[in-house]
């Protein structure tokens, strides 16, 4: 049985009562609200796994909250917007969604969208949220805290991407141990993986540009030719 808990954030209550049928079928446990100042109250109350949150609501919007929630808590969220360009969907990403659905969409889609997110978390997020692991990592001059998302090189901020975040996060956690491409699309994408292996590249090679001092010789994150990449014990 499901303990998990979502907060579905809404103005619209046709979309509130079609997603609490479902959700509720699968054992989720449900909470609503129908603006962004609410969702917050109820995330400073409640423990909440994963947040469905709305783009277009009156008052705060999505986009706001989203950014208010990653100051006090860390879990994931999920965009919901009638916008379904290319450039809405960045935005919103870049803000700290982990994922984003457009509307109108498959409440199916939308569910199987929420157990992948709390899986992600649960595979490489779990030791995140442990209460006998740190927020803040420190490996060498790098700092990175899964709190608050904030990254630090030689003492100076450095902005990351969620994805890049994430990457960091998990090679970070885990110094030593070799990812294959598969393997880190699958667990930051949550995608099954085809032919994306230059995705990974290229998030990593914009990482490494962020982190490194000589990106083409780096220091914290290494190649394992043939196999994958590393966070290096240092």
């Amino acid at each position: 049985m499901n303990e998990e808990t979502v907060l579905l954030v809404d103005d619209e209550p046709e979309i509130v009562k079609l997603m609490g049928l479902y959700l509720k079928q699968e054992r989720f446990r449900l909470l609503t609200a129908a603006s962004g100042g609410e969702a917050l109250d109820i995330i400073r109350k409640e423990k909440v796994d994963l947040v469905v949150l709305d783009v277009m609501m009156p008052g705060m919007n999505g986009i706001d909250t989203c950014m208010a929630i990653r100051e006090i808590r860390q879990m994931p969220i999920i965009f919901l917007s009638a916008k379904s360009e290319e450039i809405d969907k960045i935005h919103g990403l870049s803000v700290g969604a982990d994922d984003y659905v457009s509307k109108p969409f498959s409440p199916l889609e939308l569910l199987a969208r929420i157990k992948s997110q709390l899986r992600r978390y649960g595979i490489y997020g779990a030791a995140a949220g442990d209460a006998a692991s740190p927020d803040a990592v420190t490996i060498d001059g790098v700092t990175f805290n899964s709190a608050t998302r904030e990254v630090t090189v030689e003492g100076q901020e450095v902005r990351l991407t969620p994805r890049e975040f994430s990457i960091l996060e998990l090679l970070g956690r885990n110094p030593g141990r070799v990812y294959s491409i598969e393997q880190l699309y699958e667990m930051i994408w949550q995608e099954t993986f085809f032919e994306a292996g230059n995705t990974v590249m290229v998030h990593i090679r914009k990482l490494r540009e962020k982190i490194e001092a000589d990106p083409r010789h780096p220091r914290y994150i290494k190649t394992v030719w043939g196999v994958g990449y590393k966070m290096e014990k240092l």
